[in-house]
């Protein structure tokens, strides 16, 4: 089977479109997780492919549909946290040969693809149609969700996986190249060459600190409620593997990795997959649990001048980025719940809040809004998933979430502060990601 990637006709990417055609048209129903792990163990039953079977599996029986009922599948077919397969290695053939394998023997393993998981998953002989949402979850729940708004599949998965390998973020490629040309020798990047991966995040939040007034330990009260809302989470790594609270003095004494971007400023990455069930909202009625519809989506596409955007460029676009989420769902800011917005460097979830203008704020007020109660039972919730901060860098705890909440399904992690009725949901940069907005009703 020949899987293509979204066309640009599947994405909402500038003001002035109007409210989305397919407002309160597509529902989520089933979610479905595998367990967390920091790195793969080596074994068969424990590789990312396997773990997006169990996830998928997972969705169907939550949604309570019988698997010959499904008609499309949506994934991200990259899933390395940054710990690339070295050409060098071997391939271990046993795992390999373990499932039904397609022509490239890191499928399942390193990669993932569409007809990988459709001959290792027999039991999905509907499926008609297959897409490619490249990037994040974020990515591939805005393509499933047009896809199912223009009529081309009713009941479609939505997977997102995730491998971790041995050894550091690309430990092989150009980290381990004896000669390193054009921007990978000084742009910032996971790599042993240029600055670690927060370095741009940490130069745009300096500037922001400078322009405001504020500072690093202004971060500590989102810090340390970002990692109590995780261990809430039962599926995230925090609550699986290390039930830790992080403390404000913990964020405070952490060493830096690029100033001012601390330790706990970075996400860890783990080894997880997650998927959902959409279906046409007339569909979901009939499934097992309650249906959240998807009022809109948006996208973001910003491009910067230099490597690494300015902050007037990261602003300029997540007021954007705000505008569009607002107008495709014929919402405003008041009329949201919570956020849940992408948080995979700490120090820029504020950009996206401030873009959204959650609870009034303009540009500069959030680290002052941090030191409010944004807890699940205040107000103002802010990241009641926990984000990648608490759970783990997975890029899809905040929509999980969103759907929980909405449907009554997010247990200890509950936001009681307010009615959850309406949130928002995406990622991952401040100046390229995916957005939803999710709604407890289809109006």
């Amino acid at each position: 089977m020949t899987t293509q990637n979204a066309p640009a006709s599947f994405y909402r990417t500038t003001e002035g479109l109007g409210v989305w055609p397919h407002k309160g048209k597509v529902a989520a129903v089933g979610i479905g997780h595998s367990p967390t792990a920091r790195r793969w163990d080596g074994t068969p039953e424990n590789t990312m492919g396997a773990n997006s079977i169990l996830a998928l599996r997972r969705a169907i029986e939550d949604a309570g549909v019988s698997p010959d009922q499904i008609d499309g599948l949506v994934i991200d077919p990259v899933t390395t946290t940054g710990a690339h397969w070295d050409a060098g290695d071997p391939i271990p053939m046993d795992v390999v040969n373990y499932y039904n394998p397609t022509d490239d023997p890191l499928d399942g393993i390193a990669k993932l693809s569409c007809e990988w998981l459709l001959k290792n998953m027999p039991e999905l002989t509907n499926v008609k149609f297959t897409m490619y949402g490249t990037g994040c979850m974020s990515h591939a729940i805005v393509v499933a969700a047009q896809a199912v708004g223009d009529g081309l599949t009713n009941t479609c998965l939505v997977l997102k996986s995730w491998h971790n390998l041995e050894g550091r973020y690309n430990q092989a490629g150009v980290s381990a190249a004896e000669d390193v040309s054009g921007s990978y020798a000084i742009g910032p990047g996971r790599t042993i060459w240029g600055p670690p991966g927060c370095f741009g995040t940490a130069l745009q939040f300096a500037e922001y600190c400078r322009k405001y007034g504020k500072s690093h330990d202004m971060m500590a009260p989102f810090m340390a409620n970002s990692r109590r809302n995780g261990l809430l989470f039962p599926e995230g790594y925090w609550a699986q593997h290390r039930p830790e609270q992080l403390t404000a003095e913990d964020y405070l004494a952490a060493r830096w990795i690029a100033k001012p971007a601390s330790l706990f400023d970075n996400d860890i990455p783990v080894m997880v997959s997650a998927a959902y069930l959409f279906a046409t909202a007339e569909r979901a009625k009939d499934m097992k649990q309650k249906p959240v519809y998807i009022l809109n989506h948006a996208s973001s596409r910003g491009t910067a001048r230099s490597l690494t955007p300015t902050l007037d460029e990261i602003q300029a676009e997540t007021g954007s980025t705000g505008r569009k989420i607002f107008e495709g769902a014929g919402i405003t800011a008041d009329d949201l719940s919570f956020e849940n917005m992408y948080d995979g460097f700490a120090l820029f979830h504020q950009f996206h809040i401030e873009g959204l203008g959650y609870r009034g704020m303009k540009f500069g007020d959030a680290l002052d809004f941090y030191q409010t109660d944004i807890s699940i039972e205040g107000p103002n919730p802010v990241l009641p998933s926990g984000g990648n901060i608490g759970s783990g860098r997975s890029r899809f705890w905040m929509h999980t979430d969103c759907i929980q909440q909405l449907q009554g399904r997010a247990g200890a992690r509950s936001v009681t502060g307010v009615k959850p009725e309406i949130a928002v949901s995406g990622g991952p940069m401040p100046m390229g990601g995916n957005f939803t907005v999710w709604s407890a009703s289809p109006d």
